[in-house]
């Protein structure tokens, strides 16, 4: 690689890094923790550094199977420097994401063009479901980083350098044989490889090695095909069924298994992820194991949990809206990559690549019962290679789909804008009283459709996807830094704590009926899950008792009263009624707020302080009363 090439790489990713920097870390401390896991693992990550554990996680006093530790041990360093805030909360997630933007544009630029690459991680950097994970703290940008680099490794040491369709690379003319894909390449790049897919499993358990492994093997398989015309060659249903039979025999799949070193693999993964395995297996007697592969992996890919279900159709339709807006583009893209099948234009390893990586990700969840749109957060950084390869061709009028097709693309563009000014309004008016001026933001998406619309009539292709993607950058920067930023104004769970503290003071805390993570992270200190009701079926949780995890039931209202006579008890007003039976007279509503875009009330009920019967007399009296 001469001088020039070098300073142009350079240049490249700092110009790519610096769009994801401004996507992803502008006002990233300020909106409070959202939705459930963000609490969960922020607290999660104070409670084992206050408790000085590195290896248990453990939430609100509980043991935490549902992730592994990689994430925690993030948050906890980011802890130790800048303090437990929202800001060090989500750092790593926005600069993780910030690396997987840029080993995205190094497999562009080394499997297609450097304009590719360029193209490839502006896509990346602001696509809405990436964006979502890289500005949370949640396992989900750790995941994705760690998978995009073992790939990243994989192509930039094992495949060909640029441009010419696969078989003017791969193989040599003398004797037909395969000059890359099946010799068993250098074994430190297999160990890089293998460190990177170690470090997700760390992030988040067996997939992040199952995945990206199955995606470099069906890479290997269709790349070494003995007949290399028939990567660029239209043929029929039963030749490409031909096709597909050839490059998944058994003996074929076997040989690209053993020169991707699986000895090498189990090695290097064990070496990484299992000691914290065995510690925390051993540490918990082997309860978080179980938890997290049993009722976690198992689980959810047989039995649709929490209600998260859906057909086949779920993964396609949660990608088109998680690549937004990048997603008006789907029509000529698809287009594009059925005229490279059809032989139109070359098929190069970059197209292998990039579609072996969507279909593994979106075929192995889509045969999973529990379904996310964040599961196949992983696909993402391949998605944008088949994106900004197309982006590229149409700059050069190269694309294989008619130029009415990027048209198109830009008028539902500016149609999206002009839903977004109309529906806003609509919406805050229930949900956000007061914010229906965010319906401006749609104004960004109008405006760059509008004006790639004008230049691409103009045969200014180039300037008229220049001009898409300065919206795009804006687009996401208004949404998570100025639209996330006022919807936050509504949560009122920060407020509501503080209101019942200065009612009933420093008390213990317990929830009925509703418990939500943001809660326990912003109260600083456990609040204990109350059941319902009596009986033998209460819900369990484990805890730690003299230095053993042992299984406990929820406490009643009955109980924590006895324990903690004091103690402020949350609940929404469905549950109001039934726990205003189960408290002593001199419980009141102290402080109440609206459940965040929810349309119940939030109420705490605590003791009122100037009640002149002292809480050992009420306790006294409930018991005689059998209470």
């Amino acid at each position: 690689m001469d001088a020039t090439t070098v300073r142009e790489s350079l240049r490249h990713g700092a110009f790519v890094a610096t769009v994801a920097v401004l996507a992803l870390f502008t006002n990233l401390g300020g909106p409070r923790l959202w939705d459930r896991d963000e609490p969960r693992n922020a607290g999660c990550a104070r409670e084992m550094l206050q408790r000085g554990d590195w290896v248990t996680p453990v939430f609100n006093g509980e043991l935490r199977g549902h992730k592994p530790v990689l994430l925690y041990w993030l948050i906890m360093s980011a802890y130790g420097v800048l303090g437990v805030n929202e800001f060090a909360a989500r750092f790593w997630s926005a600069a993780l994401s910030v690396g997987t933007v840029v080993c995205t544009c190094l497999i562009g630029r080394h499997l297609f063009r450097p304009q590719v690459g360029v193209w490839a991680g502006l896509v990346l950097a602001t696509c809405l479901m990436f964006d979502v994970a890289g500005r949370a703290a949640t396992p989900d940008a750790a995941l994705v980083f760690f998978s995009t680099l073992a790939l990243t490794t994989f192509v930039l040491g094992t495949l060909p350098a640029n441009h010419a369709p696969i078989h003017e690379r791969l193989w040599s003319e003398a004797n037909q044989r395969p000059a890359v894909a099946l010799t068993p390449g250098r074994w430190w790049v297999w160990g890089l490889v293998y460190a990177a897919m170690g470090l997700a499993v760390l992030a988040k358990g067996p997939v992040g090695f199952i995945l990206p492994a199955a995606i470099i093997g069906l890479v290997m398989l269709t790349v070494s095909r003995p007949d290399p015309g028939q990567l660029t060659e239209g043929g029929s249903l039963r030749r490409t069924l031909v096709q597909v039979w050839e490059d998944l025999h058994p003996r074929r799949v076997v040989r690209v298994v053993w020169c991707m070193r699986p000895w090498l693999a189990i090695a290097v993964i064990c070496l990484i992820s299992m000691p914290w395995y065995v510690a925390v297996g051993l540490r918990t007697d082997g309860r978080f194991l179980y938890e997290f592969l049993w009722e976690h992996h198992f689980g959810r890919a047989t039995a649709a949990m929490e209600g998260h279900a859906g057909g086949f159709w779920y993964y396609p339709v949660a990608i088109l809206v998680g690549s937004f807006p990048w997603s008006v583009f789907a029509v000529p893209v698809l287009l594009d990559i059925l005229g490279r099948l059809r032989g139109r234009q070359p098929w190069t390893a970059g197209h292998t690549v990039s579609i072996c990586w969507l279909g593994v990700y979106v075929g192995a969840f889509s045969l999973a019962r529990t379904k996310l749109p964040s599961y196949v957060t992983p696909c993402y950084p391949g998605l944008a290679l088949v994106v900004g390869c197309f982006v590229d061709g149409w700059t050069r009028r190269t694309q294989l789909s008619p130029n009415l097709w990027p048209r198109l693309a830009l008028g539902v563009f500016a149609l999206i804008g002009c839903a977004i000014i109309v529906a806003v309004p609509v919406a805050a008016r229930q949900l956000l009283p007061g914010e229906e001026w965010l319906a401006l933001i749609g104004l960004v998406p109008l405006a760059g459709g509008l004006a790639g619309l004008w230049c691409a009539w103009r045969g200014a292709n180039r300037r008229a996807a220049i001009a898409f993607a300065c919206a795009a950058v804006v687009w996401t920067m208004s949404l998570f830094s100025i639209a996330a930023q006022r919807v936050d104004q509504h949560q009122q769970n920060v407020a509501l704590l503080a209101s019942a503290r200065r009612q009933a003071g420093d008390v213990s805390w317990a929830a009925f009926g509703c418990l939500e993570p943001s809660w326990v992270f912003y109260n600083g200190r456990p609040i204990e899950q109350l059941a319902l009701s009596e009986g033998p079926n209460l819900s369990r949780r484990w805890v730690e008792i003299d230095r053993r995890w042992v299984s406990q039931p929820w406490l009643t209202v009955r109980e924590i009263l006895h324990q903690k006579p004091d103690a402020a008890i949350i609940t929404s007003d469905e549950f109001a009624e039934s726990l205003r039976a189960q408290l002593p007279y001199e419980y009141r509503v102290v402080a109440s707020a609206g459940y965040f875009l929810k349309k119940h009330q939030l109420l705490v009920f605590a003791r009122d302080p100037r009640s002149a019967m002292p809480a050992a007399r009420v306790s006294a009296r409930e018991q005689r009363a059998g209470r």
